[in-house]
């Protein structure tokens, strides 16, 4: 199996961290060992890279990392990174260290980074998806999100307690980006009244998922069909849609004050503690196998991919440009991203009867 050309791997965490990446490092770095090739761990992401921040990873480095969250390499975003110049020179800082290829480890954005690197100067990269928001083409899942949801479906159930005992309806925000899969997983598993997703438009700009007044009638007439049905109390979650945390629950709380004056109202951004605490069983058998996987397909010869799972079985997807827009109606990924949204957006329905 093994590339005579590759005779060391550097393993990078980039972007918003998830619980698992250092699963993820622990089997890269294995994996690397297994195949008689070294393992340099880059500190800080990409900002690493540019700074020559490398450190040597033998099995026994990663040792006993499995179970913690974060990322001991560190993460960063570096806005520098941007420039084509300063992409050459991080390639030719990994190419004097003897680096032959990059695992990439994290978002889209960091994968944007990955394939502009790869195509401006040549050097060899593999993409892990590490994300909590688990919007990466190319996988059914990415490392974090499982933990993610988890510590939110816990949360939000100690929410439900309180809001129950004082006849509240509390607004929860939850992390997601645009993506909406934290907030309809979480929201099945904890039965809440409404779950408020990502604003999304057709071709033709109708709202297929309302946002503005339409979204606000939405909620008041469901929150009184809830109350129909001597529901006294009521948990909406509210998906974060990018923008700075906390900013979407707040918006639709304070209307909903205004809408609703004789309700007790609360609004909670559940925040950073999404991204933290110790991976779930799930992300770190995912974070292991991908590990292992990205490994391989360098040594197999394959370059600019993401190391992902489909239906359960590893899978090579090419890595693009977030900063193109994929038609729905073309795009396998997309299609199916918003086919999965769509379902689980109707389970909750039923279940909210």
């Amino acid at each position: 199996m093994s590339d005579s050309k590759i005779k060391k791997i550097g393993v990078l965490t980039s972007g918003g961290d998830a619980p698992g990446m250092n699963a993820a490092i622990r089997a890269v770095a294995r994996t690397c060992a297994t195949y008689g090739i070294e393992c340099v761990g880059i500190e800080q992401g990409y900002k690493g890279l540019l700074e020559k921040d490398f450190i040597e990873l033998s099995p026994r480095d990663v040792g006993n990392i499995i179970n913690r969250g974060g990322s001991f390499l560190r993460s960063a975003r570096c806005k520098e990174f941007k420039d084509p110049q300063v992409r050459l020179q991080a390639a030719r800082n990994a190419r004097e260290a003897g680096i032959d290829a990059l695992v990439i480890i994290g978002g889209d954005g960091s994968f944007t980074g990955a394939l502009k690197l790869q195509k401006e100067t040549g050097i060899r990269v593999m993409g892990i998806p590490g994300t909590i928001d688990n919007d990466i083409y190319g996988s059914d899942f990415s490392i974090g999100f499982d933990t993610a949801i988890n510590t939110a479906m816990e949360a939000i159930d100690k929410i439900r307690d309180t809001a129950a005992s004082h006849d509240r309806i509390f607004f929860v925000e939850v992390m997601g980006h645009g993506s909406g899969y934290i907030a309809v997983y979480t929201g099945i598993a904890t039965g809440v009244e409404q779950i408020i997703m990502p604003p999304k438009k057709d071709k033709e700009n109708h709202s297929i998922i309302p946002d503005g007044e339409e979204l606000y009638e939405e909620i008041v007439k469901d929150l009184h069909e809830a109350e129909g049905r001597k529901k006294s109390s009521s948990i909406i979650i509210v998906s974060e849609n990018g923008q700075h945390i906390g900013e979407r629950v707040r918006i639709i709380t304070e209307e909903m004050k205004k809408r609703m004056p004789d309700k007790d109202i609360k609004e909670t951004t559940l925040g950073h503690i999404q991204r933290g605490g110790s991976p779930t069983t799930s992300d770190r058998v995912l974070a292991t196998r991908l590990g292992v996987a990205a490994v391989e397909g360098l040594l197999k010869g394959l370059d600019g991919q993401v190391a992902g799972v489909r239906d359960n079985k590893i899978a090579y997807t090419p890595l693009r440009d977030n900063t193109v827009a994929y038609d729905p109606e073309n795009d396998f990924d997309v299609k199916r991203t918003h086919e999965i949204i769509e379902e689980f957006r109707r389970v909750a329905n039923i279940m909210n009867a």
